[in-house]
């Protein structure tokens, strides 16, 4: 019975070779530097990669994927979703960071891209400043082949980080910054806001 199954035809079979990688956590928990690292590799290897952001993280770079330990990769500013997937017709490997701040079409764009037999790599944040899943990103998990969690150090007690606590006041959902923003927690440390 398995060896039947094993020799059936895929309904797709661009697919066989597609996949959608995740690499989640809170900041500064080295989320782009391990989304970089991977497309370092896959250039390396001589695929042909396209590496996107969305064009409200403006931190450090417009046009380059900057982890907070400095290391960047050149990348394509998008606004939608849809515009990914436009410009990564020749790639064999996408790479796409801060994956929450994209529309909730990411979803479907990734998908399309692993069943027409691309490797997609997406980091993002999981959960926002109040502790709650963020964005496309439990979708984008849910549909991932591999999904990595990613922790930082909390700043403090020092044990790992899964939470990002914001140290300002504003109640905007997206509120760009680092370090005079935010900081990493562990659980236990985590404050948040008062509804």
């Amino acid at each position: 019975m398995i060896v039947q199954k094993l020799r059936a035809k895929p309904v797709n079979p661009k697919a066989l070779t597609g996949r959608i990688e995740v690499i989640a956590g809170c900041m500064f928990s080295g989320k782009s530097e391990e989304l970089i690292r991977r497309l370092r590799r896959a250039k390396i290897a001589q695929q042909k990669v396209a590496i996107f952001k969305p064009v409200i993280d403006d931190r450090y770079s417009k046009e380059e994927i900057v982890s907070h330990s400095a290391l960047k990769i050149a990348s394509k500013v998008v606004s939608h979703s849809s515009e990914i997937l436009e410009k990564s017709q020749h790639a064999e490997v996408v790479g796409i960071d801060e994956a929450q701040f994209f529309d909730n079409g990411i979803v479907d764009v990734c998908e399309a891209l692993a069943n027409d037999g691309k490797r997609v790599i997406v980091a993002g944040l999981d959960l926002d400043y109040r502790g709650k899943p963020f964005g496309a990103m439990p979708f984008l998990l849910a549909i991932a082949d591999e999904v990595l969690k990613t922790q930082a150090v909390c700043m403090k007690s020092g044990l790992p980080a899964t939470r990002t606590q914001r140290l300002t006041e504003s109640d905007q959902l997206v509120l760009i910054g680092h370090t005079n923003i935010y900081e990493a927690r562990h659980r236990a440390f985590f404050e948040p806001p008062k509804d």
